[in-house]
This record gives C-alpha cells, structure tokens and sequence, in this order.
C-alpha cells in the first residue's frame, strides 16, 4: 500500500492519530517523523526550493503536526505555534483599532489577561458574558463586534458552550460568509484545551477556529508547550500564517515531534482520563467538605445535556468548593501527595491548584475572577484506589471533622 496516497480521512480517529501526516519517511523508511533539526535549506536556483526555504516559515515536522491537527479537527488545516497563547496571540493579530471581542466570563487568565492588559492597549474594545447562555451571548454583540472567543469545557468552572447554538445565531444574524480577511461576520473560536479533539470538534459544531495548548491532553506527557489552530477557510489560514511569519513565535522541531509523538495514544489517554474524572466528582459530591462539584459528566450539572450531545466523553478536568473558603482550600491543595501542586493540566499524571492564587490569579476584581474557596484538578491515569484515597486524606486535613458547616 503507498501511504502517501491513502485516505486517511475514511479511517477512524485512533488511526488518523497515529498515521495521518506521519507517513514512513521518503529517503529512509523511518516509520516516526525524523525531527528536522535544521534552520535554512538549500535552493536549487534563487527563490526555487523543495518546499521550504527558513524554518522560521516551515520545517517539515512542524508541518506533519499540522497534518495531523487537521486531520484530528476535521479541518482543512493546521497551524502550530510556539505556545497556545503564542496561536491566540496570532488569531488576534487579526484585530484592529475599534474592534470588539466577546468573550467568555469564566476564561482562562492568561487569555483573560492578553485581552485586558495588552490587546485592549491598542484600541481593541471587549466584552465578556456567559457563553453557557445563549441569550447573553446574544445581548453581548455590537456592531464593531469581530471576534467571539471561549473555552468549553470552560476554565476553571467547566460551563459547556452550546457550540452548535452560538453558530446558529451567528449565522441568523450575519449570515454564513466569512468574507475573507474583510469579516462580514464575527470569527467564532473555540478553545478545545480541556476537552481535545477525541472528545469534541468544534468546527463540526459550527465554529470557525478551534485553538489548543497543545501543552495538555495533546501532549499528554508534561514536557513541551506548544500552540496549535485549526480551520477550514484559507483566506483566514494565509492570513494568521503571514502574522506567524512576520513576529515569530514559531515551535522548535522537537516539540512538533514530542506533540505528534503525544496525540498518538490520545483517544486512549481521553478515556482513563474522563472514567476517573467521573468516578472521583461522584466521590466528591458525596464528601461532607465539599460544597459544589463542577463536571459536566454529572446529570445535574447544568449544560449535562449540551455536553452529552457534542461530546464522546467528559474530560479529566474536575472544580469543586470547599467548606472554609481560602485556608480550606489552601490546605487541600497542599496536603495532596499524588496530586502534585502544579499550575498546567492534561498530563498523565493528576494535578491540583488552587486558581483564585495561581493559573486565574490574573483575573482578580474582574467579571471572570475565581472565588477563594475554589479546588481545581487535573485528573491523570493513574489507579483510580490510589487517587481517591489521597483526595480522602487530603479533605480530612483541610476541612477536619466537624468544620463543614460554614
């Protein structure tokens, strides 16, 4: 069989993971994508090259991952970038003076901050609602409006975006065509982190881009960071592609490669990940130390039946408060023994943080600041026995017997 025209796109995701893009390599065989350590290449005559010229604008394993997250998004294509803010940081570039931005109210600091402390420096308004409500989303638009940005699951209260709804109202209101680099509607983007492309693809749903911090589940192993885009219009492609050209923020050839190496064993990873998410916010609705459990999984989580239409499964992701609000919390957090205290997520090993002081620290005194009493964990694949049991420990330790009851 030649691999190289075989149609990966008629094959299943575990398959596509492993095989789209990274077909054995032409001049050896080598079954793995060789990591292309090199910054320049040579030019047969001026300006005629076999593809690329400087490793600023492309490096053939960084374009492997680009294969390979298209394939995995059902996009037309991909783009990779030197961290997840380093891509969101380019799909912005697409802004100008006197634009709007909505996004959503429970966001990740570090986009929270980007948009607050930096973009709106030069004249870039915005907004921020409950992407979870349809009805606020659609109070939110302006007619200066150019961009709608928000993570589902949301970070760090896990609220599901009804994808397929905010596209719908979009399209109701603006119509269907991009319009190129001159929008004629807002660009909808999704921020995919928490869930990764095996669980949910937004583009499916009507988005228009969907990001990642390949740094997490794609990785899955916590040793590289890495952005990545995918989409489906290329007028949008060339033109957030000029913007990584021209400022930079490109990813080495070895992180491509940990990434490619990493979404290999992602939709197996994906299920361990969600089954003792599950198991351990069932354990916790039940603990007398916890006041709330955040995880969409749960049926009385209120967006449980958007989640169970547009994902397979729930994450590895899981929020829930505490009874003695901030030194409550503070004590869980560091009386975890598996549970390492960590910023960062999606790895195979379970992390916990407290955000109010650590990852959403940025958002303090804002709509999307994150209450004090707030736990959040990273649920890794280890045995499910061995993380319950240090949950259990470290409840005890933080809210002894007896002090549930503020």
């Amino acid at each position: 069989m030649d691999n190289n025209h075989f149609d990966w796109s008629k094959t299943q995701f575990e398959t596509r993971a492993i095989h789209d893009g990274q077909e054995p390599e032409e001049t050896t065989g080598a079954v793995i994508v060789p990591i292309y350590q090199t910054s320049t290449y040579a030019q047969t005559g001026i300006n005629q090259t076999k593809g690329f010229d400087y490793a600023r604008s492309d490096n053939p394993t960084r374009s492997a991952l680009h294969t390979a997250i298209a394939s995995l998004e059902g996009g037309a294509w991909g783009l990779a970038f030197a961290s997840g803010m380093a891509a969101i940081t380019n799909i912005l570039y697409l802004m100008s003076p006197g634009d709007h931005i909505l996004m959503s109210d429970d966001a990740y600091g570090g986009t929270y901050r980007l948009i607050d402390k930096v973009l709106a420096r030069y004249g870039v308004e915005y907004s921020m609602v409950d992407f979870s409500e349809l009805e606020q989303v659609r109070e939110g638009l302006r007619d200066n409006t150019k961009l709608l940005i928000a993570e589902t699951p949301t970070n760090p209260y896990l609220k599901i975006v009804d994808i397929a709804g905010v596209a719908a109202l979009l399209s109701d209101r603006y119509g269907s065509d991009l319009g190129g680099t001159a929008l004629t509607k807002p660009l909808f983007v999704i921020d995919n982190t928490f869930a990764s492309p095996y669980i949910q693809q937004p583009l499916a749903h009507g988005a228009d881009l969907v990001v990642h911090s390949a740094t997490k589940y794609l990785g899955g192993h916590s040793d590289v960071v890495l952005g990545l885009i995918a989409g489906n219009d290329d007028a949008i492609r060339e033109n957030i592609k000029f913007h990584q050209n021209a400022a930079g923020a490109v990813p080495g050839p070895f992180d491509c490669w940990l990434v490619l190496r990493g979404m290999k064993t992602l939709g197996i990873r994906m299920r361990e990940h969600s089954a003792n998410a599950m198991r351990i916010a069932e354990w916790l609705k039940a603990d007398p130390a916890v006041k709330e459990v955040f995880y969409p999984g749960l049926p009385e989580h209120p967006n449980h039946a958007v989640a169970k239409r547009q994902m397979r499964e729930y994450s590895g992701m899981v929020s829930f408060t505490v009874h003695g609000g901030l030194e409550s919390a503070s004590r869980i957090v560091a009386a975890a023994k598996i549970f390492t205290l960590a910023e960062s997520l999606g790895g195979v090993e379970s992390l916990i943080e407290h955000p109010g002081e650590m990852t959403h620290a940025s958002t303090a005194g804002s709509k999307a600041e994150v209450g004090p009493d707030l736990v959040r964990l990273s649920v890794g694949i280890e045995h499910i026995d061995d993380l319950l049991a240090d949950l259990e420990q470290a409840l005890e330790v933080g809210v002894p017997a007896g002090a549930a009851a503020d």
